[in-house]
């Protein structure tokens, strides 16, 4: 560190102060300091970008570095067929004497955990930590035609690398090659077909820069991460591949391993600089302090930015190093890490916390689980992903359940048209391992023809009560559903439900009916089809009664719906009881939608209260009561008054029905 620019004596005032700046101290021993270098400061993966981070800190100067003669020539023969993946390629001739490296080029080596090799090898090691940048020499005698073609590489090529393996190539992979053959593999390891070796006498050094996700991509495929692939994938500087050159020269030319001759560098299309536009005025935003106006060009001055500008404004042109940098904010950053994030002042923000909006769908969730819950039900929560055969009963005729392209496995081979195939899946599953009554609810979103829905469905299966000392156990029946359909619809705001026959295909006729509300269809309830429920794995003689309700239609109709009030009554009501013989196959709907069309403004309330079928009622009737009530909200009603609408109503039934009162 001492020769690239001035520091304190002390290693762990060193290691201190460069922590505060953002890097994370792993380690000093020995005169050593390890640090840990997030992915995108690839400029501090060497010695070189943390002496510019310790420039700031100490305001010194980075110091000269010798460099060896890079002087331009088209000596070598170097092709670049993949520009996209090597946007330039830099390589120099050397007469070398390959031999082991001078005790102090060892140490420094061995120090950062470096093996010594050779002369040569270790020189580009060193260059590599010193300046980052990762370089290869080639036995320019054992390359076939002394060209360099970079290219992909070709179908059914392998070549073995320095580490011994032979490794397979494919054309995604980007390879350094002779006239014939590969020799290395684009900046992830060279090959042993041209590696140095004792007898080697001339040498091709590789200085270049590698596309970094290509250098990912090539390292993952093969398993081979090297310290080359590590700097050039997370971005290696495009403009370092001479320097490069110019130091490993002066550095072989010193300890006496070779003679520096022809460079030629290829760079096509030569990169532009980027410049940013830096204010102070948000430097203090940002930051919550004023920076001194000098402190910002001096602090990116040492960091190799070139700063314009005046009066808090600058033009900053960012080096090709530093290809983190790409926005004012970054600017902000750098400038925040040197001024001293610990001697930004601690203040509350002045935020303006907006008033929390609560999510309606969340609300809706949150009162069904409540009260489905209290009701001795238990969520279930099941993939959207079931088998196309366990879906075809819950689709509507001539209709195919969402197929996906690519499925797992058969058991998810579509997408769900209802809730209840992988509820009745949970349902059977306890059934299965004992549980006698089973009641489980899913709210989740179910797939069709118009797209994702959000419903709720419930599964019931075995006892409506538990067995008790006091009470005879019931079977649950399609009045339980019925009433659970009707309690999710008082809960979610929906008022009374209509109930009619249901043609669902998955229910059994005349055990089932279609649910709706103000005129609109939201679902269905009854018992399942024992043919579904026994392939589902329920034994054949167990009635499962279900039920599904869709929460956007409910939604909607509640949304549609206006809110009405009324004052509370002020005059007493009368209340009406009437039976009458209608049809057996009647539906009660049928009994109270004529009953509403033909009553007056007086009527009330309606209330179905008993049915009877048995001894005095002629085969094929039933007997059905009704409970009517009256009120006037303008005065107290009359005997005679109701007594004419009974007398109406009753008509009315005989007319449309063939009711006869009892």
């Amino acid at each position: 560190m001492a020769e690239l620019v001035d520091v304190p004596a002390d290693v762990e005032v060193i290691a201190h102060e460069i922590s505060l700046r953002g890097f994370e101290l792993a380690a000093v021993e020995h005169g050593v300091i390890d640090f840990e270098i997030t992915a995108n400061r690839p400029d501090c993966l060497s010695h070189l970008g943390i002496a510019r981070e310790a420039s700031v800190i100490w305001g010194g100067a980075l110091k000269p570095r010798p460099s060896g003669r890079v002087e331009s020539d088209s000596v070598i023969p170097v092709r670049i067929e993949a520009p996209d993946l090597c946007p330039r390629y830099s390589a120099q001739l050397f007469d070398v004497t390959v031999g082991p490296s001078p005790s102090w080029l060892v140490r420094r080596l061995e120090a950062v955990g470096v093996r010594p090799i050779n002369n040569i090898v270790d020189v580009t090691n060193y260059v590599m930590l010193e300046i980052g940048q990762p370089m290869h020499a080639f036995d320019l005698d054992k390359l076939q035609g002394a060209e360099l073609v970079i290219r992909r590489a070709r179908a059914g090529e392998t070549l073995r690398t320095l580490d011994g393996v032979d490794r397979a190539l494919d054309p995604e992979m980007l390879v350094i090659a002779d006239a014939q053959r590969p020799v290395a593999i684009g900046g992830v390891m060279g090959g042993a077909n041209s590696e140095i070796s004792e007898s080697t006498r001339r040498m091709v050094l590789e200085s270049a820069y590698f596309h970094p996700p290509s250098v990912r991509r090539t390292s993952k495929r093969l398993a081979l991460k090297t310290e080359a692939s590590t700097r050039f994938e997370r971005g290696a500087d495009i403009e370092a591949p001479l320097e490069g050159l110019a130091r490993a020269a002066a550095l072989l030319e010193k300890i006496g391993a070779a003679t520096a001759h022809a460079t030629r560098d290829v760079y096509p299309s030569p990169r532009r600089p980027l410049e940013v536009s830096l204010r102070g005025s948000r430097i203090a935003r940002v930051l919550g302090t004023v920076v001194p106006e000098d402190d910002v060009p001096r602090i990116l001055s040492r960091l190799g930015f070139l700063v314009t500008g005046q009066d808090a404004s600058w033009q900053v042109t960012v080096p090709s190093y530093r290809v983190d940098v790409t926005r004012e904010i970054d600017l902000i950053e750098e400038v925040g890490r040197h001024h001293g994030f610990d001697r930004i002042p601690v203040t509350f923000p002045p935020l303006d916390v907006p008033q929390a909006v609560p999510d309606p769908r969340i609300e809706r969730d949150g009162k069904i689980r409540r009260a489905m819950t209290a009701a001795g039900f238990s969520e279930s929560m099941t993939f959207a992903f079931v088998e196309r055969a366990a879906a075809l009963p819950f689709c509507r005729p001539g209709v195919e359940p969402a197929a996906i392209e690519n499925p797992l496995s058969e058991k998810f081979a579509v997408l769900r048209p209802s809730l209840l195939p992988g509820l009745l899946d949970s349902c059977s599953h306890n059934r299965r391992r004992g549980r006698k009554d089973v009641r489980l609810f899913e709210s989740g979103s179910r797939f069709g023809p118009s797209g994702e829905r959000r419903a709720v469905a419930f599964a019931w299966a075995g006892e409506r009560t538990p067995g008790h000392w006091s009470t005879q156990p019931a079977p649950v029946d399609f009045f339980d559903v019925k009433g659970t359909a009707e309690l999710l619809a008082d809960v979610l705001g929906a008022g009374p439900l209509d109930f009619s026959t249901s043609a669902a295909p998955f229910l059994v006729r005349g055990r089932s009916a279609d649910v709706g509300t103000r005129g609109y269809p939201v679902g269905s309830v009854g018992l399942l089809d024992p043919a579904i429920a026994t392939a589902r794995g329920f034994p054949a003689s167990e009635e499962i009664y279900v039920g599904e309700i869709d929460l956007d239609a409910l939604a909607s109709v509640v949304d549609a719906a206006e809110l009405r009030t009324h004052a509370l009554p002020k005059f007493p009501a009368i209340v009406r009881d009437v039976s009458i013989l209608v049809a057996q196959a009647l539906p009660a709907a049928a009994v109270r939608g004529t009953i509403r069309s033909a009553a007056p403004a007086l009527l009330e309330s309606l209330v179905e209260f008993d049915r009877y079928q048995g001894k005095g009622v002629p085969e094929g009737r039933m007997s059905l009561s009704l409970r009517l009530t009256f009120r006037s909200s303008e005065r107290t009603l009359t005997d005679d008054e109701v007594e004419a609408a009974m007398s109406t109503i009753v008509e009315a039934l005989k007319g449309a029905h063939g009711a006869e009162r009892r």
